[in-house]
């Protein structure tokens, strides 16, 4: 039986920040992390919490340090999401971390198979993610992604803009 360790490598470290733009700055310029893309108010159909579907509208801005990326996100309405659910348990620090995977099913059969309850999920053709709550408590849930071509592109694109980033146009929009 497989572990939910050995589904694969951590590659990501969210956070859901009191206030967005103070995160950016903080990563930007205390930690020289950047650039960071934006993908803002992102409203996905397929967007499942807890098993219903929601309207969660939120914002995403992504950037590498070294290989870890760096994920800041923040919620724009009151729609239930894990997002509004640590807002409004007031809690800090880090959100979740993120897995990619080759097979997504296979991890959900593994993260069920552990105990994990499913918190969150996008249902697409061809990839999909996940949000395991793992039961540990704060900042221990787990973002599974099987990515598809492009998520991975452009992963690519942003990892690539970090190196010998010179702090330049700090936050960018993918066009």
């Amino acid at each position: 039986m497989k572990s939910f360790a050995q589904l694969g490598q951590v590659m990501q470290i969210a956070y859901v920040p009191e206030d967005f733009d103070a995160a950016i700055r903080f990563w930007t310029q205390t930690m020289g992390v950047g650039p960071f893309y934006l993908q803002p108010n992102l409203s996905i159909p397929t967007l499942r919490y807890r098993g219903e579907p929601t309207d969660a509208v939120f914002s995403v801005a992504i950037a590498y340090w070294g290989d870890i990326q760096i994920e800041l996100i923040v919620q724009h309405n009151e729609a239930p999401s894990i997002y509004r659910d640590w807002r409004e348990a007031g809690l800090k620090g880090v959100h979740h971390i993120c897995i990619m995977v080759e097979d997504i099913e296979e991890a959900r059969r593994v993260a069920e198979e552990a105990g994990m309850i499913v918190a969150q999920e996008i249902v697409a053709e061809g990839w999909g993610v996940l949000y395991v709550d793992t039961g540990g408590g704060p900042g221990t849930m787990t973002e599974i992604v099987q990515p598809n071509p492009g998520m991975l592109g452009r992963f690519a694109r942003i990892k690539a803009d970090s190196i010998g980033w010179d702090g330049s146009d700090p936050v960018r929009r993918f066009d």
